[in-house]
């Protein structure tokens, strides 16, 4: 049987590790790295254009209000009414928490358009360097992959390193949603990859779609890779703070708030995305009936409870992963607190056999790829635990497809 508990020698050392690595970071990269990435200027703009806008004389609603108050606002316009403000606003419309989902896809599609224009128009201005133009071009062939018919964009902001999010499957329709949440260097141009396919959030909630549909074929699912949030860039300081997390838990929560229907929500949390996870789980709708979490450098709590939240607290991390060896431990603000697939964490501990390392938990025919969808489905006696005792199905749901439609 594996062991994931560490000896109290080894913690000390992995204490001592910690602070070595905060004088190191601390040295090289300063605070500074701590300030908040500023708001979009192109959203910005695009809110407050709505804000001062009007629709056949009367004033449009406050875009920051409850996403229910929204979509009874859309709900009372004509077809007509609604694409004219997609097309007038589409950055504010493509991110607006409350607006109909299908509504939001043809506002980003605007937006996107626009923006694959600015870069086209960039690449060949005469006073950008050639790095400038060399960015210009990845980012605009970036946009027309977006672009590509049938491709469902729920949110996208092109300013700096960039924020998008794509559903796979109907949202509107679903019966079972999943929110994949991924980690560090996550941003437009790495949303999705030829190489290590899996490691990128598309290839994630591709792969997790997939997986779903053969756990519970009769069950309508919809996954939503979500990189919406600005992820740390490499693992500086960003990465061993909250500060990041603090930002993407406020943004996946006003998500989570905003999702159509009733049908239950499954997190499911990749490396530094369970950070983003555990945070915003005390705030989390009641829908929201399970978080799953991945290759997590920790929660920012002490155990599963700290997490304040109903949902079902999931944990896996395969042997070869690497992150097994960052200190789980929280000091002056810096680390992440205890090792989520220790026994003393209280979380349900899942098999990731054949994962292979700290990108691999979403590689077809893995155990680790197969728990997720078991768990986004809710077909919970079909997981396999990571201990031999079978403790991580105790006190579940005996349902095998749960959520049929």
């Amino acid at each position: 049987m594996t062991s994931f508990d560490t000896s109290p020698q080894l913690n000390v050392w992995r204490a001592l590790l910690a602070l070595a690595v905060v004088f190191v970071m601390l040295a090289t990269t300063g605070w500074t790295a701590l300030r908040s990435h500023p708001e979009s200027s192109a959203l910005r703009a695009s809110l407050a254009k709505w804000e001062q806008g009007s629709l056949h004389g009367l004033r449009l609603p406050d875009p920051t209000t409850d996403p229910a108050s929204l979509t009874r606002f859309y709900a009372s316009l004509t077809p007509r009414d609604r694409d004219r403000l997609a097309h007038r606003y589409a950055l504010a419309v493509g991110n607006m928490n409350g607006a109909p989902v299908t509504l939001r896809y043809r506002a980003n599609r605007v937006a996107l358009e626009q923006a694959r224009k600015a870069e086209k128009k960039r690449m060949h201005d005469s006073r950008i360097s050639a790095a400038g133009k060399q960015d210009a071009g990845r980012r605009m062939h970036r946009y027309e992959s977006l672009l590509d018919p049938g491709r469902h964009i729920l949110a996208f902001d092109p300013q700096g390193s960039g924020r998008v999010a794509e559903v796979f499957g109907d949202l509107d329709k679903a019966r079972r949603i999943s929110v994949v949440v991924p980690g560090v260097d996550t941003d437009l141009l790495t949303f999705q990859r030829t190489n290590r396919r899996y490691s990128a959030p598309v290839g994630m909630a591709k792969a997790l779609y997939a997986a779903e549909r053969t756990a519970s074929p009769g069950t309508r699912t919809a996954v939503i890779a979500w990189a919406d949030y600005t992820a740390p860039d490499g693992l500086g300081v960003d990465a061993a703070t909250g500060l990041r997390a603090e930002e993407g838990a406020v943004r996946l929560n006003g998500l989570l708030r905003a999702l159509p229907g009733r049908a239950p929500v499954a997190t499911v949390c990749h490396s530094y995305g369970s950070v983003v996870c555990g945070v915003a789980a005390h705030a989390m709708p009641r829908r929201v009936t399970d978080i799953a979490v991945a290759a997590s450098p920790g929660m920012r709590v002490t155990n599963a409870g700290g997490l304040g939240t109903r949902a079902r607290v999931w944990a896996m991390r395969d042997a070869t992963d690497w992150v097994q060896d960052v200190p789980y431990l929280e000091l002056g603000g810096l680390g992440h607190g205890a090792d989520p697939v220790a026994s003393g964490f209280g979380a349900r501990v899942l098999s990731a056999r054949e994962a292979q390392g700290h990108a691999g938990y979403f590689q077809p025919g893995t155990d680790s790829l197969r728990n997720l969808a078991d768990v986004a489905v809710g077909a919970y006696d079909a997981v396999t635990c990571a201990r031999e005792n079978d403790a991580c199905r105790a006190g579940l749901p005996g349902t095998t497809r749960a959520g049929r439609a």
